[in-house]
């Protein structure tokens, strides 16, 4: 054997090697993913299938009934209610409203009486405010055993006549009850289709005529777009179409009546269609033929 051999023989070694660590492959990652991802969505659908089970064997809805009947039995049932700030409304209709209620949970928890935590009160609340006269309406709980119904009415500002019927409304125009013709109040009156609607205006009118206003006792709303306007003494004012035509033109009236007296003469009729005129009608003696135009004053 030759030196060359055993020294290349004699070189030879097995070097031992760590296995290198291999990446898991990305097919392997996203397939973790989507697993995870699929188990969320069968959780969450098994918890929808369970809320929809639950509602269909009413137990949320009987849940609520038992915890207010438990209420009802520790006491807090209701025994009566206090109505506050009624003044013009029928109370009848409150009353009718309250016990409805009051009749219907008791029925729920199926004891004589309502339990305070079955009422419904803000079921009252709404009802009370489809009639006219509530402008607001609270109701709340007095533990241990009376519910509060504090009524905010409006006010009446007028009478609006439409179609031969009477009704009372605010200065909004909202119609709060009818009026037997019998028992009028002593409040200016509205004639015709969609008055009640142009109460503002007209207030807003009158408002800027302080000296005339006290004496108004009708307002026809015309051809639903203008007013003509009849006070104490007779008289009617025919306003043109507008509210800014219709203020200037009243406040002009409003400054000849303070200075030269125009109410009260006998006229009949002063009317302020025109812009910078005032024509007027005077009131004619038994048999007189009518002729000519009315007389104008400018």
């Amino acid at each position: 054997m030759s030196a060359a051999h055993v020294r290349r023989g004699g070189s030879t070694r097995t070097k031992s090697r760590k296995p290198a660590k291999v990446p898991a492959p990305k097919k392997l990652a996203a397939h973790s993913r989507a697993n995870k991802l699929a188990g969320i969505v069968l959780g969450a659908f098994l918890l929808a299938i369970g809320f929809v089970v639950l509602i269909a064997m009413d137990i949320p809805a009987k849940a609520e009934r038992a915890a207010g009947s438990a209420t009802g039995e520790a006491g807090f049932k209701v025994s009566g209610y206090e109505i506050v700030g009624l003044n013009h409304m029928n109370r009848s209709r409150v009353d009718e409203v309250v016990t409805g209620e009051l009749r219907r949970a008791a029925e729920q928890a199926g004891s004589a009486k309502a339990p305070q935590a079955l009422v419904d009160v803000a079921a009252i609340r709404q009802r009370l405010l489809a009639f006219g006269w509530v402008k607001d309406a609270r109701v709340s709980r007095r533990l241990p055993d009376t519910l509060v119904i504090d009524i905010v009415e409006r006010r009446p500002a007028a009478l609006w006549q439409n179609r031969g019927e009477l009704a009372l409304i605010d200065a909004e125009g909202v119609v709060l009850d009818r009026v037997p013709i019998t028992k009028m109040p002593d409040l200016p009156l509205l004639i015709g289709t969609g008055a009640n609607g142009q109460a503002q205006q007209l207030e807003r009118l009158m408002t800027a005529v302080p000296t005339l206003k006290p004496q108004l006792t009708s307002a026809t709303w015309v051809g639903r777009r203008r007013w003509d306007l009849s006070f104490q003494s007779g008289e009617t004012v025919a306003l043109p179409e507008g509210e800014e035509a219709a203020r200037a033109a009243l406040m002009k009236f409003a400054r000849l009546d303070k200075s030269t007296g125009l109410l009260g003469r006998g006229i009949v009729r002063f009317d302020l269609r025109i812009p910078g005129k005032m024509i007027v009608r005077l009131p004619r003696a038994p048999g007189e033929a009518i002729t000519g135009e009315p007389a104008r004053a400018g």
